[in-house]
């Protein structure tokens, strides 16, 4: 079912620049200058010079070359210091492609098409059933946004699709890796064949890593390194570094933190075979489980939502129990890893405090000073539109990178 809605408004997002080689390699220079005009950080040829640190001659011959290529636009003016005349804005070209986003979770996803200057053109929310298998998902993801890419203003290619999952994948083989909530999925091509469908580049990331990332970049540069922590039908983790990109680890296993056992957690069996798994006692699933015991009666995970949201007693107190587990684990890491924000998401947090006070309470008590004195520990600020913001960090980047604006600038 296609439940369509007005495009959400995101923040603008910082986009990372790639280091400059001391060759200036023209591909580089290019990216670099594109990707800081995409993320409004240098908007005219003199913002640009600082913030690329390049020589004047070298951005205005750039600059030229993007706006000849059709890369970027002018954008009206701005005013500048003094007296002199107002300079030339800068912009992305809405004729330079189209980004497709695909945040996929247990039981629904987001979709939106985006254009290279993060301007949302479109934006779905989708039912879906991971258990459904990779077939009947990816079909129902495709064929939306397909739709939404159509409806899309200019009729302009599509440069490359991200799309997340909610279990381990493999980012370089583009492949789910064993997902317990997933059967079916493991080893399914799934960015072969998104770019089998889109002809372009596809990335295939955690869907808890694309949240990361769009947190952390909509926020500012001094909030990282960010530990996010989405509690939903599972528990996952997502960390980003203090360089503000994913910390993947070896194989692409950092952040995997739902199947962590944590001191006084139950024995109750999780998906994954083993017991006492932070997800297995401590999820929205987990919630909804317990009280489904407790009422006699099936309750699904909107269910604890409006119980929580309503503030039933019982399931508040479940609430609390699971937020003082996730708490135990939380102060493990914000030991291990230090970050500067730890943020809680997830489908509970928008239906009640009790979740973020639980987690809150336990790591202040447990953590030690040096580790919690400057910690922000808080909800998500985007909300359930994190993961879109994350994708469309990663796809942007792709598609302006120095190995991919080439694309561009030949106008193929």
């Amino acid at each position: 079912m296609l439940l369509p809605s007005p495009p959400p408004l995101l923040p603008p997002l910082r986009l990372s620049t790639p280091a400059l080689s001391g060759r200036f390699e023209s591909a580089v220079t290019l990216s670099t200058v594109a990707r800081l005009v995409a993320s409004g950080t240098a908007v005219s040829k003199a913002d640009l010079v600082p913030a690329a640190g390049l020589a004047r001659t070298t951005v205005s011959t750039a600059v030229d070359q993007l706006l000849a290529r059709g890369v970027l636009r002018l954008d009206g003016t701005r005013p500048t210091a003094g007296r002199g005349r107002p300079a030339d804005r800068l912009a992305l070209s809405p004729r330079g492609g189209h980004v497709l986003l695909a945040d996929v979770g247990a039981s629904a996803a987001h979709l939106a098409v985006v254009d290279l200057s993060q301007r949302m053109l479109g934006h779905a929310h989708v039912e879906v059933d991971v258990t459904d298998g990779p077939e009947v998902v990816l079909n129902i993801v495709e064929s939306h946004l397909t739709a939404l890419r159509a409806q899309a203003p200019g009729d302009v290619p599509v440069r490359a699709v991200v799309i997340g999952l909610p279990g381990p994948v493999d980012g370089q083989l583009g492949v789910p890796v064993r997902p317990p909530i997933m059967p079916g999925w493991h080893a399914y091509p799934v960015t072969a064949r998104l770019q089998q469908t889109y002809r372009c580049p596809a990335v295939l990331e955690n869907d808890v890593n694309l949240r990361a990332l769009g947190e952390a970049r909509a926020l500012p540069a001094d909030q990282v390194p960010l530990l996010f922590v989405k509690v939903g039908t599972g528990i996952g983790g997502g960390l980003v570094t203090g360089e503000g990109v994913l910390h993947h680890g070896a194989d692409g296993a950092a952040g995997d933190i739902g199947h962590v056992r944590v001191r006084g957690a139950p024995d109750d069996a999780c998906v994954c075979g083993n017991v006492g798994c932070i997800e297995a006692v401590a999820s929205a699933g987990a919630i909804a489980r317990r009280l489904g015991r407790t009422h006699g009666e099936p309750i699904s995970i909107a269910d604890v939502r409006a119980l929580a949201g309503r503030g039933d007693a019982t399931a508040l107190g479940a609430v609390r129990e699971a937020a003082g587990l996730i708490g135990e684990l939380v102060a493990t890491l914000v030991h291990f890893y230090n970050p500067a924000r730890v943020t809680i998401g997830g489908s509970l947090t928008a239906a009640s405090d009790e979740l973020l006070a639980g987690v809150r309470s336990v790591v202040y008590q447990r953590a030690l000073p040096l580790a919690t004195r400057n910690l922000v520990l808080t909800n998500s600020v985007l909300g359930e539109y994190a993961g879109l913001a994350g994708a469309a960090v990663l796809g942007i980047e792709r598609v302006l990178s120095a190995e991919q604006i080439g694309v561009l600038t030949s106008g193929r």
